[in-house]
């Protein structure tokens, strides 16, 4: 072993005279523990948080849709239908009806967002049918007692205060014209399902109906708003849309999920870029430990250092010393970080549950977050990139003490000794 390695780590396991630098020692180790486990374990939750949200957004809403610049719908949409799905990468294609409406019960009265369905090509283009609580989306075409089936959101469904058998009223504001003007059309559905997601947006505003329910009741006849389509590969949906328009001309469109969540997920990722910044500044406290730490080791061990420089040592020497103890402290406490980060991060949801448990409240509201509980993605280069940092980090915590420690004269340290 090289003196520079036998001193620096003989300084590390020494008992001193003054104790307040080994409990500056010991809290500098924590502090990069500490540091490095909340990076770890935020941005797990940050990237299971990402990876949840768009597994609940492609599991409700269609990969790509398609849609005419025109304001009338599509007429012809079999025929558009048979020609996207001949598209290389599109795996099917179903076609869908969107309208803004009112939901009223006996008790309540909210605004949702219908959708007519033909539940057999649904199911081969979203995950709805997996999200199901109560019924079948079979059940969507079967009418209830000469009223048209309805299948709405947990949370909705709860707001309203109906349950599967009951009847709700939808009120479309595009009714008819008569003598008094526009008046709204206003129909009754029985709810035959109720579906839960997991993201609160959804239970709480979407509503499923048949396409020909849909059709009758917004009065759009053989039309529909667009084609639901879904892909091989959820991250070529860009390259797959443009093919699509290059088939089929104007006044054809497309938009992907990613565009239809732009915010959204632009936000998650200024947050996530965010919170590691606030997060590392833990890691930057504990490295202005190291350097007081190293600071007074070289001021108790200048007699020490300048034995060492008599004796033939050179600066350069002195300065490994030093440098391996800081770094030695930054390592230390950066893989006791990494494990006990990497243990909080796999086993997330028994944590959270002791914690619930214990202090009888929820981490994660469902009415107040689009999930309902906290979920955890340990991503490989990002463990890395948080483990090369707080090392980096630590080393450069070293070099300013390191540099002082290798410039001591050896006459001035010993000329009161």
């Amino acid at each position: 072993m090289r003196y520079e390695w036998f001193i620096g780590l003989r300084y590390l396991k020494a008992k001193r005279k003054q104790t307040f630098i080994s409990i500056i020692t010991i809290i500098s180790i924590v502090g990069v523990t500490v540091g490095v486990m909340a990076l770890i374990v935020v941005l797990s939750v940050m990237s299971g948080f990402e990876k949840t949200l768009k597994e609940k957004i492609v599991g409700m809403q269609a990969q790509l849709i398609l849609q005419k610049t025109l304001q009338d719908g599509m007429e012809d949409y079999e025929q558009v239908a048979n020609r996207v799905e001949k598209v290389k990468g599109v795996v099917a294609a179903a076609p869908f009806i969107f309208s803004q409406v009112m939901l009223s019960s006996e008790t309540n009265v909210s605004g949702a967002v219908l959708k007519g369905i033909d539940p057999e090509r649904e199911t081969r283009t979203t995950e709805l049918a997996s999200f199901l609580k109560q019924g079948r989306l079979q059940d969507l075409t079967q009418s209830q007692g000469n009223l048209p089936s309805i299948i709405l959101g947990v949370e909705l469904a709860k707001l309203l205060g109906v349950t599967t058998g009951d009847s709700v009223q939808v009120i479309s504001p595009f009714g008819g014209i008569t003598p008094m003007g526009m008046m709204p059309k206003v129909k009754r559905f029985r709810v035959v399902g109720l579906f839960r997601s997991g993201h609160f947006e959804y239970d709480n505003t979407l509503v499923y109906v048949s396409l020909e329910s849909a059709q009758q009741f917004l009065n759009m006849g053989p039309r529909v708003t667009g084609i639901e389509i879904k892909t091989d590969n959820l991250y070529r949906v860009k390259e797959i849309g443009k093919e699509i328009r290059q088939k089929l001309g104007f006044p054809f469109w497309t938009k992907d999920w990613m565009e239809m969540n732009r915010n959204l997920f632009s936000a998650l990722r200024l947050e996530k870029i965010a919170m590691f910044i606030i997060l590392a500044l833990i890691v930057l406290v504990a490295a202005f430990n190291i350097i007081s730490t190293l600071i007074m080791v070289v001021t108790e061990k200048n007699r020490d250092i300048a034995i060492l420089k008599a004796m033939g040592a050179p600066s350069k020497g002195i300065q490994k010393i030093f440098i391996i103890e800081g770094l030695v402290i930054g390592v230390v406490g950066t893989a006791l970080g990494t494990i006990l980060g990497l243990l909080i991060a796999f086993n997330l949801e028994q944590v959270t549950g002791f914690v619930e448990r214990l202090f009888g409240f929820r981490i994660l509201a469902s009415d107040v977050y689009y999930i309902d509980k906290l979920p955890s993605q340990v991503d490989p280069l990002e463990v890395i990139m948080i483990v090369v940092t707080a090392s980096l980090i630590s080393l450069l915590a070293t070099l300013y003490p390191s540099w002082r420690a290798s410039k001591l004269d050896p006459a001035e340290a010993l000329r009161y000794e």
